[in-house]
C-alpha cells in the first residue's frame, strides 16, 4: 500500500545524517531536532503554534483535555472514521454523538451535525477523511451559532488546503480551535515510528497543551494540572524535518497517481471514483473507490489472491463496533456510512507509484469487474 523503502532510498543520505546528528548530540527528548521541526511545521502551515506529541490519538485526547470538557459532555463526530476519533472521547468519559457522512466526499454531514446538537453538546470533531477537508464553512457557522469548540481530526490530511468564502486559504488543522495530526509511517508526512502534533492559533490553549503533554508540569517536578506523557522523540522529528521539505512534491506525486486512477476507472459502470469538494484540495492519503453491484468483497479477495495490496477503510462503522454499541443507535441509522462500509476499497497510494504499476493495477481491476454480472 505504501512503498516506504523506495521513498527512503531516495532520501537516504539526508535521513541517515539527520538521525546520526541526534545520536551524536544525545538529545533524544525535546532536543534541538524537535524544536527545529516544530518551527518549520509552523511556517509551512501558517499557524502560530505546533505542539508535538507522541501520536495522533494523543493529539486528539490532549486537545479535549485542554478544553476542560467534563464527563457527560457531548462531542459530535462521524461514524465513518478510524476508531481513534471516538476512542479518546470514551476514554475521557465524554459522550460520543455519531452522525452520518456525505455520499460524495465521505466527510461529516453538516446538516446532520446541526440536528444532533443538544444542550450538552460542547464540541464538534470533523474528520478530514482520506485527505480532503470537510465543509468547514458550514461547520464553523454551526459552531459559532451554538458556542461549540471545533477540533479538526486532520490525521489524514496534512498539506490539504481549505478555501474559505472570504477568499482566504488555510491548511487543514489550522481552521478550528484545535487541529490534530498523526505522523504514523504511512501518512503523507510520516516518521519511522509513532508521532503526532496539535495545531492552534490560540496562545492560551497552546501554553496549556505544552503543559498537558509533559505530565502537567510547568516547572520540573511541579505539576499544576493532570497531564500525560506524550512527546515526539528527537529521532522522529529529525526524520520528519527532512521529509517536510518534500511534502508538496509528495502530495503532487499522489495527486498524479490519483488522476491516473480516475481516468482509468471513470467510465466503468461498477466503479465510483473519489470526488473532491470544490472548497478543498485533496492530498490522497488514501485512494478509495466504491464498488457497486455487491462486488467489493469479491474484488478484495481477487486482489489478495494475486498479492496486490488493497485495504478496506472501514469495514464496520463506529456505531456497530462491539466496544461502542450504544442503545441510541441501531443498524440502518446511518445509511450512507453503512453503504460505504459495504462498498469501499482503497488501492496502493504513495509517492513511488509509476505508470507500469498503475497500468497493471487498473487493468487487473477493470478486467475482473468486466467479468462480474
Amino acid at each position: 500500500m505504501v512503498d516506504l523503502q523506495g521513498q527512503y532510498e531516495k532520501i537516504k543520505p539526508e535521513i541517515d545524517t539527520a538521525i546520526q546528528e541526534v545520536v551524536d548530540q544525545t538529545a533524544f527528548i525535546n532536543g534541538p531536532a524537535v524544536q527545529r521541526f516544530q518551527k518549520h511545521l509552523e511556517q509551512y502551515l501558517g499557524v502560530k503554534h505546533v505542539i508535538p506529541c507522541a501520536n495522533g490519538t494523543d493529539a486528539l485526547q490532549c486537545s479535549m483535555m485542554a478544553l476542560d470538557l467534563q464527563p457527560g459532555d457531548e462531542v459530535i463526530t462521524t461514524s465513518f472514521t478510524f476508531i481513534a476519533t471516538v476512542e479518546v472521547i470514551a476514554l475521557l468519559r465524554l459522550t460520543p454523538v455519531l452522525v452520518d457522512v456525505l455520499p460524495d466526499t465521505f466527510n461529516i454531514d453538516p446538516e446532520a451535525i446541526r440536528k444532533a446538537i443538544t444542550p450538552r453538546t460542547k464540541a464538534i470533531v470533523p474528520v478530514h477523511l482520506f485527505g480532503q477537508c470537510a465543509d468547514m464553512e458550514a461547520i464553523l457557522k454551526i459552531a459559532a451559532d451554538h458556542n461549540l469548540f471545533v477540533i479538526e481530526d486532520a490525521c489524514q490530511s496534512i498539506g490539504a488546503v481549505w478555501h474559505a468564502c472570504d477568499g482566504t486559504s488555510h491548511h487543514s488543522g489550522t481552521i478550528g480551535h484545535l487541529g490534530c495530526t498523526s505522523f504514523f509511517p504511512s501518512k503523507n508526512l510520516g516518521c519511522y515510528g509513532d508521532g503526532g502534533a496539535i495545531y492552534t492559533q490560540d496562545d492560551t490553549l497552546a501554553a496549556k497543551l505544552r503543559v498537558i503533554v509533559n505530565h502537567g508540569m510547568t516547572v520540573r517536578y511541579y505539576h499544576d494540572m493532570v497531564g500525560v506523557n506524550s512527546r515526539l522523540d528527537a529521532i522522529q522529528a529529525a526524520v520528519l524535518d527532512v521529509k517536510l521539505g518534500r511534502l508538496d512534491a509528495y502530495i503532487e506525486a499522489r495527486q498524479k497517481a490519483a488522476n491516473y486512477y480516475n481516468k482509468a476507472f471513470g467510465s466503468h459502470p461498477l466503479l465510483v471514483t473519489p470526488q473532491t469538494a470544490p472548497f478543498t484540495s485533496h492530498v490522497f492519503h488514501q485512494y478509495t473507490l466504491q464498488i457497486k453491484g455487491g462486488h467489493r468483497d469479491a474484488l478484495h479477495q481477487h486482489l489478495n489472491g494475486l498479492g496486490i495490496p488493497n485495504a478496506i477503510y472501514y469495514p464496520v462503522p463506529l456505531h456497530m463496533q462491539k466496544a461502542y454499541i450504544d442503545p441510541r443507535y441501531r443498524e440502518g441509522d446511518f445509511p450512507v456510512t453503512e453503504q460505504l462500509c459495504r462498498e469501499v476499497i482503497s488501492l496502493p497510494m504513495h509517492t513511488e507509484l509509476d505508470e507500469e504499476q498503475l497500468a497493471y493495477l487498473t487493468r487487473t481491476i477493470t478486467d475482473f469487474l468486466n467479468t462480474c454480472k
